[in-house]
């Protein structure tokens, strides 16, 4: 075992960062039993406990309750977009349908002076926009955020409120964005079930009663299953936070102006630490990196120092851009016609694969997910044969099987033709990968 040092515990875990770094310890390898390490140091037992504890929330480390300690293997992130460098139909991708998104350059700019270090981080115009969007939804006292985009709201409002290693109940199959928001601040995911209803009521009690100090939920659209809360779920979920006024929950409404379902918050009136982001990826396009934030003013007032006047607001021109979309007639007309080819082409796909005996569901959202009835990675294969890649189920668990046996197809941009194709090509790959799982 290569030598580690220290008499304190930062000293230890520092050596065994820089036995890491220098390649002297590898993902895998084990680490000394505390009791082993402490009499070979010389120091006492709690000691490297707490070096261990420390490895363990910088994610250098990982402790398995009988197995000891050992080295953690490099995280793994699962990105959203195109596949890189291949001739296959990509149907894996999560993006909104190019041809929908309005062109920026074409709406006008009013004349405005310009901004300078030190003035209001938020747009007027944009301001009153959302200001008056946030109001119909969530009756209560708030203030206003501008953010570069959902992630980087997530990203900074978790910070905001908690410290490496915190717990964050996530649903489960999850958002591959959050997920990775999660990981890469050091946060550990704790998985909430989603079922037919959304995020599960004795799900979020589990998570809450293993310490979760935030959670981050999809009210409608939620991707990859398309699912949206009901009123009835949204009112249960309401109740499992009543005894936890104080955990921060994030509402992430990533779909808002194109959502066909009605918003269902499970912000009761009297959570203390809320916040409600809708970001305009979608419907205005992934390049316009803006989102409102809607939060208690107490979540606002610590989030406001992350998005400074002086270094990190987000440009008043991509602010004052986004607000002539939205108040453009033309682009609300776009709009509303994205929203109904989304859900039509989602619909008419279900409906084909639902011919040929497959279970899907769209519900609202870009996507569909599929449940091959066998194992996704084996359809998946088959499916690269016929000529497509898709993005199998497990991308979007939190360490358990929730996606074992699904797959996330992007379809709104197929004609008819390939649509059929692409549904042949599904129930040829369902049927080849039972048969082999059944021969095995």
């Amino acid at each position: 075992m290569t030598r580690i040092e220290g008499k304190t515990a930062a000293d230890i875990a520092g050596s065994v960062r820089l036995l890491v770094d220098t390649g002297s310890l590898h993902a895998g390898d084990g680490l000394p039993p505390v009791r082993e390490l402490a009499k070979s140091l010389g120091v006492n037992r709690n000691t490297v406990v707490a070096a261990y504890r420390q490895l363990a929330l910088a994610g250098v480390a990982i402790t398995n309750r009988g197995a000891g300690t050992s080295i953690a293997p490099a995280p793994r992130f699962v990105e959203e977009g195109f596949a890189p460098d291949t001739v296959l139909r990509d149907v894996s991708h999560g993006n909104p349908d190019r041809d929908l998104l309005p062109d920026p350059t074409t709406v006008q700019l009013p004349p405005s002076p310009p901004v300078l270090y030190g003035e209001s981080t938020i747009d007027p115009g944009l301001g009153e926009w959302a200001t008056s969007q946030f109001a119909a939804d969530q009756p209560r006292e708030f203030r206003l955020t501008v953010t570069s985009g959902a992630v980087d709201a997530i990203e900074k409002l978790l910070s905001q409120a908690l410290s490496h290693g915190d717990a964050v109940a996530l649903e489960d199959p999850c958002f591959l964005t959050s997920i990775n928001a999660v990981r890469r601040a050091g946060y550990r995911p704790v998985p909430v079930p989603v079922d037919d209803e959304g995020m599960t009521a004795d799900g979020l009690r589990s998570a809450l009663e293993a310490g979760a100090r935030a959670v981050v939920c999809t009210p409608r659209a939620h991707n990859p299953t398309g699912l949206s809360l009901t009123p009835s779920r949204a009112a249960e979920l309401q109740d499992a936070l009543a005894n936890h006024p104080h955990v921060l929950v994030i509402e992430d409404d990533h779909f808002s102006l194109l959502s066909q379902a009605r918003y269902h918050s499970i912000i009761s009136r009297s959570h203390q630490r809320w916040a409600l982001v809708r970001s305009v990826s979608k419907f205005l396009g992934p390049d316009l990196r803006v989102a409102v934030v809607a939060s208690d003013p107490g979540t606002a007032e610590r989030f406001a120092t992350q998005i400074s006047g002086g270094t990190t607001w987000v440009s008043h021109l991509l602010q004052r851009t986004v607000h002539a979309l939205l108040t453009d007639r033309t682009t609300q007309d776009r709009i509303h016609a994205a929203a109904l080819h989304y859900h039509r082409q989602n619909t008419q796909f279900v409906e084909l694969l639902q011919d040929r005996g497959i279970t899907a569901t769209s519900g609202d959202g870009v996507n569909i997910w599929v449940d091959t009835g066998s194992d996704a990675h084996a359809v998946a294969g088959q499916l690269m044969r016929h000529g497509w890649i898709a993005r199998t189920g497990d991308s979007f668990a939190l360490g358990t099987e929730s996606g074992a046996e699904r797959i996330r197809l992007t379809v709104h941009e197929l004609d008819t033709d390939a649509a059929e194709t692409l549904a042949d090509a599904l129930a040829k790959a369902t049927a080849a990968a039972r048969t082999t799982g059944a021969g095995l």
